[in-house]
C-alpha cells in the first residue's frame, strides 16, 4: 500500500493516554494543522437508525454535532455553508475532509491531522469513508490510564459521560489496545510508546516525521506548549503542562486507588502484554523507524 504524504493523519489512543501532548508537537510544525476533537466518526453513522443506517446516510446528530462545533468550538460558524445538503454517508465525510483541509492551507500548512482519542475504536469505519488515511496510535502504561480516567471522570462527569467505574475504565483502556492490536501489520498504522516520548521526544518525533513525511523541526520541540494552549479542553481536564514535558512516570495510581483496588487493577491489566503489541508495530517497520522501548511498570 502506497502512503500518501497529504493524506489526513488520525492520532488515536485510549483517552487520558496523552493524545493532546503529542497532538501538540505535531501541530508545532510548519506543515502539520490540527484543530480541537471534531467527534466526527462518533456522530456519522447512525447507531440507532436502522433505515438510515441501511440507506447509508449519516445520523441525525451529526449536524447538531458539528454546528457545535465549528460554531462554538473553533469559533468558525461560517464552515457550516459548506456542509453538504446531500447525506450519503461517503459525500459527507469527503465533504468534512475538505473543509478541514481549507482550514490547514488556512495556516499555510498541507497536512492535516485529526485527533479525537475515541476514533481509536472506529477504525473501520474511518478506513472505509477514508480510503488514504494514516493512524497513529499512543499507548500508555494501563495503571496510569485507569487513574487518570477515573480521577477525571469523577472531576468532570458531565463531560466524560458520568463518573466512571474502575471496571469501566479498564475495559477502555482493554478496548483500545486491542484496536490497536488489530491494526498491528498495517502500513498505515504507526505506534507510540508514550513512556518512550517523554523520556526522549526528539528521535521519537523524528521517527514519527518519517512516517508522515515530513523532516522534523525544532519547533515541535519549542512552541508546543503554545500550541497546546489552542488545542485544549481545559474545562474536561484536557490540557497540556505548561510547564513542559513531564516524566512519565506518576503517582496518581497510588493516589487515586487503595491498595485493594490497585490489587485488583493489575490482576485485570496482566492480561495485556504491551510489548508483544510494540514488537509487532515494529516488525513492519524499518531500522531507523524502530521505536525506543521503556519498560513496563
Amino acid at each position: 500500500m502506497e502512503i500518501q504524504s497529504n493524506s489526513p493523519i488520525f492520532l488515536v489512543g485510549c483517552p487520558r493516554s496523552g493524545t493532546t501532548l503529542l497532538q501538540s508537537l505535531l501541530a508545532a510544525h510548519p506543515d502539520i494543522a490540527s484543530f480541537r476533537e471534531s467527534k466526527f466518526f462518533h456522530y456519522v453513522l447512525p447507531e440507532y437508525e436502522p433505515r438510515r443506517r441501511a440507506l447509508g446516510l449519516v445520523s441525525r446528530q451529526l449536524r447538531p454535532r458539528l454546528e457545535r462545533y465549528f460554531r462554538d468550538e473553533l469559533g468558525r460558524p461560517e464552515m457550516l455553508s459548506r456542509l453538504p445538503r446531500i447525506i450519503l454517508r461517503g459525500y459527507y465525510t469527503r465533504n468534512f475532509i475538505e473543509i478541514m483541509y481549507l482550514m490547514t492551507q488556512e495556516q499555510g500548512k498541507r497536512i492535516f491531522l485529526e485527533k479525537t482519542p475515541d476514533h481509536i475504536y472506529k477504525i473501520n469505519l474511518i478506513e472505509k469513508l477514508v480510503p488514504r488515511a494514516r493512524f497513529i496510535h499512543l499507548v500508555r502504561n494501563g495503571v496510569d490510564v485507569v487513574a487518570s480516567l477515573s480521577e477525571i471522570t469523577h472531576k468532570y462527569p458531565r463531560h466524560w459521560g458520568g463518573e466512571h467505574t474502575i471496571d469501566m475504565c479498564i475495559d477502555k483502556w482493554k478496548r483500545a489496545i486491542a484496536a490497536s492490536y488489530e491494526s498491528r501489520h498495517k502500513p498505515n498504522h504507526y505506534l507510540v510508546q508514550y513512556e518512550a516520548l517523554v523520556a526522549n521526544p526528539r528521535p521519537i518525533l523524528e521517527n514519527l516525521c518519517q512516517f508522515i513525511g515530513v523532516e522534523f523541526h525544532q519547533a515541535m520541540l519549542q512552541d508546543y506548549r503554545a500550541m497546546g494552549e489552542q488545542l485544549s479542553l481545559v474545562h474536561e481536564g484536557r490540557a497540556v503542562r505548561q510547564d513542559g514535558i513531564q516524566n512519565a512516570t506518576s503517582q496518581k495510581f497510588y493516589q487515586v486507588f487503595d491498595p485493594a483496588q490497585r490489587q485488583y487493577i493489575r490482576e485485570q491489566l496482566a492480561t495485556v502484554n504491551l510489548a508483544e503489541l510494540r514488537q509487532a508495530f515494529d516488525s513492519k517497520n524499518s531500522p531507523d523507524q524502530y521505536i525506543t522501548k521503556t519498560e513496563d511498570k
